[in-house]
């Protein structure tokens, strides 16, 4: 099944650009198609990092929550 999608010009040259390293990499023609399967797979979706626009505040707002998140974490004894 296919279907569209719409994306920032911005994601789109992102994707090109991996689609590119993975091309040279693999030695062979790789997709946009790929290449979103490719970062899915790897868990490495920080490779289109800045998609997501907050300002210094929000920022630190979630930083502090994930350190308050962290400080609560209790390993489990084995």
């Amino acid at each position: 099944m296919s279907v569209s999608i719409k994306i920032s010009r911005e994601n789109y040259e992102r994707l090109s650009s991996l689609s590119g390293r993975l091309r040279s990499e693999l030695n062979r023609p790789v997709s946009i198609n790929e290449a979103i399967s490719f970062l899915y797979r790897k868990g490495k979706l920080s490779d289109v990092a800045g998609t997501w626009k907050m300002t210094d505040r929000e920022a630190e707002g979630f930083m502090a929550d994930l350190q308050r998140g962290w400080e609560r974490w209790k390993p489990k004894s084995a």
